[in-house]
């Protein structure tokens, strides 16, 4: 059996173990994470000071590891990298405290601004006097509501005819206990920074400790796949908390300059704000954008100075989205976007507003996790941005759900840089392998079949055009005289296909039409190489009917088997073939798919002249000029003495 055909059998087999695996582990790991959200909930006036440490941790962590290599002793470039990072965030905090100040005071000006634009929106009002409709409407209802409920009213208050007295309840609380309300909420947030302070301290100068005693209690006997775990979890974090404070400061400076010219109030303020709002995901920057067009819709007496505002924080959005996050880190979270969307809501249903800001690092926590602890594996599938499947099965569920369309996109994405023999060879062959099996299993009717059959040929369909653009440039490194010496550089490890200028061929299916689905990839392939290849079914070899298929100039017919049991059947019609035809080449391409040890055949077994176990040898071999194989004779037994008459037997008794 090849490698191939192993890999495939593995993968069905891996991707069944990996079911079972979920199966046995799914309610409990449930009922786990439902315990510990809650225990997360309840406590999060201890866990949430936790979780910013053990961020700012991972933040910081490298600049600690920076200025130890510079010879600087572990205190020293802890609490200096600490008092500098809280620094930095205690001076944010006081500009954007002075420009809320100053902003708060300028506010009454604007109010007149405010006021003209709602008139003449309701002047205009769409069509003029909607807004003035609209609300005639809902007072005529509200009368018609009054009226109707006015005589129960009156019943009602000749039953009652006492007026109801006021009453004020008045709580008398001593000095200690007033000072207590006033004092406790200005110094819980200073309270919690100062412990935020502390807990990272004491997490970086006992790094290594509280690694060891984390591989300790959860991976002492796989030390490799815990220490794994934490570098990843830490290399994730730390990079993305630092790209995107580094990508936040590139998309704010931009702002602070844009809305200095066009003359908003308390520039450094939204910008700032800008800055901060970023790390809350999607509607971070839609609240970051509406305060400032707020402000400039109320300054401003006409439209013009939103429109300019509007526009500079769209053409920043355009640049960070599709120039600076994908060349500073791309994609590194290693989530997908509906998982940033769900744990954004998650966290702030757990923790509020600043569990919405810590969403994405949490998670991204929670990838790593799955990615490396068994129990949690379904974590890195519900929440991770990588493909589940791999291409090969991708394209079979695909081709099985009668959707060649979507497997068309795939492939023509994966042909922007491979060729189609590449494409074939790892992803078309051993998807239809996956199907051969499942029909070998029993698991797939025969509408199933006849769909997935169709799909493929109609992939195979959809690829004639970059089939044809590959074989346009076969001919013209051809006329150029053979690749570039760059190209021969980058294919080294590639085998380099035959010319098949001037060689006529025939791929047929062996025994089902999965099989014919393997001859028009193998056919396809064959066409790029310059050949002419005609292909044929497999109903066309049964019975009688092989005498209808055209072979007076055909060199070469190649038999494709997707069941690696078809050794007789195999022999078979290659004794049909050469019997049509003595001077024709008939190859077998089986890359033995039934998922078994299965010996490889020898074509010499079936009189075939080469036998191909994947799909490059099979173009190789087709393509190959070489002498046929003289068809065997089968070894006949003596023939029986005929039976004398009598007058045979007298004869003979006289002579």
């Amino acid at each position: 059996m090849s490698t191939a055909d192993k890999s495939v059998s593995g993968d069905v087999s891996q991707s069944s173990d990996d079911g079972s695996r979920f199966a046995h582990a799914s309610l409990p790991t449930v009922v786990t994470l439902i315990g510990v959200a809650a225990i997360l909930h309840i406590g999060q006036e201890v866990f949430l000071p936790l979780a910013v440490s053990l961020l700012l941790t991972f933040a910081l962590a490298p600049i600690v590891s920076f200025l130890r290599r510079r010879s600087l002793p572990k205190i020293p470039a802890v609490i200096l990298t600490v008092a500098a990072a809280f620094a930095m965030i205690a001076l944010f905090s006081f500009v954007i405290a002075t420009q809320v100040g100053s902003l708060a005071q300028n506010i009454p000006t604007y109010q007149s601004n405010i006021l003209e634009k709602v008139r003449s929106l309701r002047d205009a009002g769409v069509s003029g006097g909607l807004m003035d409709r609209l609300s005639g409407t809902v007072e005529r209802v509200g009368a018609e509501l009054q009226k109707n409920t006015g005589p129960a009213v009156a019943d009602s208050a000749q039953q009652v005819p006492r007026e109801p007295l006021p009453v004020e309840i008045v709580t008398r609380s001593s000095p200690i206990e007033t000072l207590k309300n006033v004092i406790v909420p200005l110094a819980s947030p200073f309270a919690t920074a100062g412990l935020i302070v502390v807990v990272v301290i004491f997490m970086l100068l006992e790094r290594e400790n509280l690694r060891d005693r984390f591989i300790r209690l959860v991976g002492h006997h796989d030390l490799h796949r815990t220490t794994a775990a934490l570098e990843d979890a830490g290399t994730r974090v730390g990079r993305y908390l630092l790209m995107q404070l580094v990508v936040n400061t590139l998309y704010a400076i931009p702002i602070t300059l844009g809305l200095w010219v066009l003359g908003i109030p308390n520039a450094l303020l939204w910008g700032m704000l800008t800055l901060v709002l970023r790390f809350v995901p999607y509607i971070g920057p839609a609240i970051g954008m509406m305060l400032p067009l707020f402000l400039a819709l109320a300054i401003s007496p006409g439209w013009s100075l939103v429109l300019w505002t509007a526009g500079l924080f769209l053409v920043m959005e355009l640049l960070s989205n599709n120039v600076l996050e994908p060349w500073l880190y791309g994609s590194h979270t290693g989530l997908s976007p509906l998982a940033i969307i769900v744990s954004a809501i998650f966290w702030t249903w757990l923790w509020g507003p600043l569990g919405l800001v810590l969403s994405t690092p949490l998670t991204v926590c929670l990838v790593v996790l799955g990615r490396h602890v068994p129990q949690f594996e379904f974590l890195g599938v519900l929440l991770g941005n990588e493909p589940v499947l791999e291409p090969h099965a991708s394209l079979y569920q695909r081709l099985l759900a009668g959707d060649p369309d979507e497997a068309t996109d795939t492939a023509e994405e994966f042909l922007e840089e491979d060729y189609l023999v590449d494409y074939y060879e790892k992803i078309g062959i051993p998807a239809l392998l996956l199907g051969e099996q499942d029909r070998q299993r029993g698991v797939m009717h025969d509408q199933q079949r006849a769909r997935f059959a169709m799909s493929a040929q109609t992939l195979v369909a959809n690829l004639t055009e970059i089939a044809e653009e590959e074989e346009n440039e076969e001919d013209s490194e051809k006329e150029n005289g053979g690749a570039s010496e760059n190209d021969s550089d980058e294919d080294a490890d590639e085998v380099d296909l035959p010319d098949g200028e001037g060689k006529t061929l025939l791929c047929l299916g062996g025994r089902g039409d999965i099989d014919d689905a393997a001859a028009a990839m193998l056919a396809q392939v064959l066409e790029v190489q310059g050949a002419i290849v005609d292909t044929a079914s497999h109903a066309s070899i049964e019975g009688s009917n092989i005498r209808q298929i055209p072979l007076d100039e055909t060199d070469t017919a190649i038999v494709a088997f997707l069941n690696g049991s078809s050794k007789a059947h195999a022999r078979h019609i290659v004794r049909r073939l050469k019997r049509l035809k003595r001077s024709l080449r008939v190859g077998v391409y089986i890359p033995l798919a039934n998922g078994t040890d299965s010996p490889e055949i020898d074509a010499a077994a079936i009189n075939a002249d080469f036998v191909a176990v994947t799909l490059t040898e099979a173009v190789v071999s087709g393509l190959t000029e070489s002498r046929p194989v003289p068809l065997k004779s089968a070894p006949r037994r003596l023939a029986r003495p005929r039976a004398r008459s009598a007058k045979e037997l007298q004869a003979a008794r006289t002579a």
